[in-house]
């Protein structure tokens, strides 16, 4: 499971583009913190402890527990805007959590045991359709990663939502489908001189341009 993070923050007295130029200039990044059934949270964080914590790689996947005057909120984070041309943060969204909640969540993929899949073996290639997954988890029981084992995969195979066991307290948000996570795909060698399309690669293009 994810590591639970702490950031702390001050409550913001002003409002108003003037009021978070301000801020910004002295290392500050706006933010809020909404939802819960309870009014939204206008507070301030510092700049270099949210990059910092973005720096993670599992931000957006982790509960933060915002401080503020000595009280804490649990959140996820839901949205940090960045400035289209030196990247640093502006403002940034934590989405207050109830006790008992269930989240929406992207989740890395990790592929493994790949020396066990004959395809590989053969100078196949792992072709990933899905970096990560949608899931609905328990808000205390987010996965830092979900591993997926390839053991046994051909080439022309492909690993579908079906193949993965998911933790507990985990679903899968997309239900209406067995969708592809990734296709094992012949190496330029195995292709036939016309160039033919292989029936793993087809699903993955398909799957990749529904999106």
């Amino acid at each position: 499971m994810s590591d639970t993070l702490t950031l702390p923050a001050e409550t913001r007295e002003r409002a108003g583009k003037g009021a978070s130029r301000a801020l910004r200039r002295s290392g500050r990044v706006p933010a809020v913190v909404y939802g819960g059934k309870a009014e939204p949270l206008a507070i301030h964080i510092e700049e270099k402890e949210l990059i910092r914590q973005l720096g993670t790689g599992h931000f957006f996947n982790s509960i933060v527990e915002v401080e503020v005057g000595g009280k804490k909120f649990r959140t996820l984070p839901k949205d940090v805007a960045f400035h289209p041309v030196n990247d640093r943060p502006l403002h940034a969204d934590f989405l207050r959590l109830a006790k008992g909640a269930t989240v929406n969540v992207n989740v890395p993929v990790a592929f493994i045991n790949e020396e066990m899949a004959p395809g590989l073996k053969r100078g196949g290639v792992l072709n990933i359709v899905r970096h990560e997954l949608e899931l609905v988890c328990d808000a205390d029981k987010i996965p830092e990663e979900i591993a997926i084992d390839v053991t046994g995969f051909d080439v022309g195979e492909s690993i579908h939502i079906s193949h993965v066991t998911l933790p507990a307290g985990s679903e899968s948000a997309i239900t209406d489908r067995d969708f592809t996570i990734a296709t094992i795909v012949a190496p330029s060698a195995m292709k036939s001189e016309e160039g033919d399309t292989t029936k793993a690669e087809a699903e993955g293009e398909a799957e990749a341009e529904s999106e």
